[in-house]
C-alpha cells in the first residue's frame, strides 16, 4: 500500500502518501520528492507503531498529480486531489485517526523534552519551542473548521483535548462524497497529521 500523488509547483514537488496521512516530504523536482519520502520511512513507521499498525510500504506508485502553485513551493501540501473524493470507509477512517493521534502524541512528547532554544537555520531563522508548540495549536483549530468543528479559543489544556476528541469522532465516521465541509476527510486527515508531523520532525532535527 504506497499510493502516492504529486502537487507540482513553480519550482518545487511535495510527494504525498493517499493512505498514510502526513507522510508528504518536498524537494526540488519529482524523482527528488519521492526519494525524500522513501528516506523518511523509519521516522513515520515510529508514528505508525504508536499507533499499532505495521508500516512497511513497497515501491512508490504515483497514482495523481495536481498542479500546485506558489503555497507549494512555500511549503505546504494546499491542493485537494480529486482522489480524496473517494468514499472513505469506517474502518479506514479509523486507521487514519489512530495515526494522526499518534501523531499527537509523539508532537506533545518531545515537545515537552526539548529545550526551548532550538537550533537556529544557517540564516539565524527557526522558532523556538514555545511558538512552535504554540503554532501548531492555533492551527489544528483553524484546520477543525475545515470539517465543521468549531471551539472557541483555548483557556486551559483541557480545551485543547476537547478539540481533538471532537475532531478526532468527526474525522473517524464514514464518509462518502459528496463534500459537505470544505475540506473532504481524506484531505483533511493528511494535512492535520502533516502539519503535526513536520514541526515534530523540525524539533527533533533542531534541538
Amino acid at each position: 500500500m504506497n499510493r502516492l500523488y504529486l502537487e507540482i509547483g513553480p519550482k518545487k514537488v511535495f510527494a504525498c502518501s493517499l493512505d498514510w496521512p502526513g507522510w508528504c516530504r518536498i524537494d526540488k523536482g519529482e524523482e527528488a520528492a519521492i526519494d525524500r519520502l522513501m528516506d523518511y520511512v523509519p521516522r513515520y513507521r515510529v508514528i505508525a507503531d504508536r499507533a499499532g499498525l505495521e508500516f512497511t510500504p513497497g515501491e512508490p506508485e504515483v497514482v495523481g498529480r495536481v498542479q500546485g502553485a506558489g503555497t507549494t513551493d512555500f511549503g505546504v501540501p494546499y491542493q485537494v486531489p480529486d482522489l480524496d473524493l473517494e468514499p472513505l470507509p469506517g474502518p479506514e477512517a479509523e486507521r487514519q485517526v489512530a495515526l494522526m493521534r499518534a501523531a499527537w502524541e509523539l508532537f506533545d512528547e518531545t515537545a515537552a523534552v526539548s529545550p526551548e532554544d532550538l537550533r537556529k537555520g544557517p540564516r539565524g531563522g527557526g522558532r523556538d519551542r514555545t511558538k512552535i508548540v504554540d503554532h501548531v495549536t492555533e492551527a489544528e483549530r483553524s484546520y477543525a473548521r475545515m470539517v465543521g468543528v468549531r471551539h472557541k479559543p483555548y483557556r486551559s489544556h483541557e480545551d485543547r483535548e476537547a478539540l481533538r476528541t471532537d475532531l478526532a469522532e468527526t474525522l473517524s465516521r464514514p464518509w462518502t462524497p459528496p463534500a459537505t465541509t470544505t475540506w473532504p476527510p481524506r484531505y483533511a486527515l493528511r494535512r492535520i497529521a502533516w502539519h503535526i508531523i513536520d514541526h515534530l520532525w523540525e524539533i527533533e532535527d533542531r534541538r
